[in-house]
């Protein structure tokens, strides 16, 4: 019997050992959600990871932890659609107290300053939405109104967000975070900094990646911000060496930008929305667990087989828990699909149901959802 005992104290001291050296903790509490999966979540370049998950008691009690990075790193706790971010390079420990199902909002974080900024920047992203969303649907302004109360909303936010959190602290984790930020106005989602349609967002980009380079030579997440920066530059001079040698027209001038979607299809490989560019593309949330699956599945079947020859690509999503079954189904599928059980994509696009789908045209500009669509054949015979 001590043996046996000895043997359990030795694994316990194991276990604590594996989640104390080299590591990093977010621990805390999350109030009215007895019974809910919290799952921790890695943000990588390539779309969320989940690490870990649990099963919340009445208490809301939780602890996690993963390996310090020598750069931040970001990951986030979700419960369904309810979101808290936050940032580590070290092996600091991160406490929350939240409350649920309003945790986005309603929490507060200590144990690191750099988060409690992070936290900042979070609220006022979600400040901006619900003001540019009480414009939106404000009857009494005319469209004109709207679209340019909301402009100078944007307008404002990147201004303060760029000079008092950015160009202050480029280095620091919430500068990066606040690059990727994005809103939505009329349904559609777009970044607040967009380098493919603002030369001075290449500058904001460009001070972080520079700032990144020196602070954490080597990292992933800086080496991308260069090369976003460089290759937006490189876009920005060919342009500008065009314009000198033709007259451009304005109403042929189409600004470019969609939230990337990077992940893996049935064979393993990544596949990247933004590089269907020159097609006209349909961007697919599906769920083939789903009532009705088999027919729509055919009805996309004859939309790709009649148009695919002329531009025409279906990126499809699959929602699907069963990763097994989502194979099985897609396997003789031709057109693109790929898998992303956590929803992440989902929540980016704002997509509140299943199916739900999304007209690109061929420069990469997202043009309708399908609630502004009443004849999908006409509205792809415009885009090719």
């Amino acid at each position: 019997m001590k043996k046996i005992l000895i043997i359990g104290f030795v694994a316990a001291a194991m276990l604590l050992t594996a989640c104390t050296k080299g590591k990093f903790h977010v621990d805390g509490t999350i109030s009215e959600a007895k019974d809910s999966m919290l799952y921790f979540e890695n943000l990588g370049l390539d779309g969320a990871v989940t690490l870990d998950s649990v099963k919340l008691d009445d208490k809301g009690a939780f602890a996690f932890c993963a390996d310090a990075a020598d750069a931040p790193e970001f990951y986030r706790l979700r419960i369904a659609g309810q979101i808290i971010n936050v940032a580590a390079d070290s092996t600091e420990t991160i406490t929350i107290t939240a409350k649920y199902p309003t945790m986005s909002s309603d929490y507060t974080i200590a144990g690191s300053k750099d988060n409690e900024t992070l936290r900042e920047l979070a609220i006022k992203q979600q400040t901006l939405q619900q003001a540019i969303n009480a414009v939106e649907t404000n009857n009494a302004l005319d469209a004109k109104v709207q679209q340019d109360s909301v402009a100078n909303m944007i307008a404002a936010y990147k201004k303060e967000v760029r000079d008092n959190y950015i160009y202050k602290y480029p280095m620091k984790s919430f500068a990066y975070f606040a690059l990727f930020q994005y809103i939505f106005t009329n349904g559609m989602p777009q970044y607040v900094f967009n380098p493919q349609t603002n030369p001075e967002d290449i500058k904001v980009y460009g001070a972080v990646a520079t700032s990144w380079d020196t602070y954490f030579p080597g990292s992933s997440r800086g080496e991308n911000l260069h090369n976003i920066a460089i290759h937006n530059m490189k876009d920005q001079r060919i342009l500008q060496n065009q314009q000198k040698k033709i007259v451009v027209q304005a109403d042929k001038v189409v600004d470019t930008g969609i939230l990337e979607i990077a992940l893996p299809d049935n064979m393993g490989v990544v596949r990247r929305l933004t590089e269907l560019k020159g097609k006209v593309v349909m961007l697919d949330f599906h769920a083939f667990a789903s009532n009705g699956s088999t027919e729509r599945i055919l009805s996309l079947r004859e939309l790709y087989n009649k148009y695919h020859d002329r531009g025409l690509e279906i990126y499809q999503v699959s929602l699907d828990q069963q990763k097994h079954f989502w194979q099985t189904q897609t396997e003789a599928l031709p057109w693109i699909c790929v898998y992303d059980p956590n929803g992440g994509s989902a929540e980016r696009y704002n997509v509140q149901s299943v199916p739900t789908f999304f007209l690109i045209d061929r420069n990469n500009t997202l043009q309708k959802r399908d609630v502004q669509i009443s004849d999908i054949e006409k509205e792809i015979e415009s885009m090719l």
